[in-house]
């Protein structure tokens, strides 16, 4: 009942009922922020997907995996955010309808394992970067980089699933 309450409470904000279109001056707010969030996650999982398939030794080979996620990562988070906060509009608009929606808590959860898939690299393998940044990559790193592509494969075919069960 708290979470009904809490959901509830979100969709009478203003700024939700603006999203999801209420009043006739904002009914293109909804398909903008959409785009907007829709053009955010393609960058963030391209740019992952340059790290990834360096890991994989399929790609960008001859380029050290420090340089690629310097050069990248700033991208990368820069547009999580940007994904996020739209995101998190879309979400107002319809918080029950989200919630309760089991491809919406897929993509959750393949972002959730995401980020532990992330951090369980950072704080293992690339501990030890220079190791072994312009050679192949140790097999932690690749299990990674595979593991993380798959993840947002997941995030992407559930997030657009999601649009079309809500």
């Amino acid at each position: 009942m708290i979470l009904a309450d809490l959901l509830a409470t979100i969709e009478s904000w203003p700024v939700s009922g603006a999203v999801r279109g209420d009043l006739p001056a904002t009914e293109w707010l909804f398909p903008i922020i959409e785009t907007v969030h829709v053009m955010a996650l393609a960058l963030v999982a391209g740019t992952v997907a340059m790290v990834d398939l360096r890991l994989l030794g399929i790609a960008s080979r001859d380029s050290p995996v420090s340089r690629l996620c310097d050069e990248v990562l700033p991208w990368t988070w820069t547009a999580w955010c940007v994904a996020a906060g739209f995101g998190t509009l879309l979400f107002m608009s319809k918080a029950h309808t989200y919630a309760g929606n089991l491809q919406f808590r897929l993509k959750f959860l393949c972002m959730g394992l995401a980020a532990l898939n992330m951090l369980v690299f950072h704080f293992g393998a690339y501990r030890r970067v220079v190791r072994w940044d312009l050679a192949e990559p140790p097999m932690s790193a690749k299990v990674a980089g595979a593991v993380s592509i798959l993840l947002w494969i997941g995030v992407v075919f559930f997030g657009r699933w999601t649009g079309f069960t809500t």
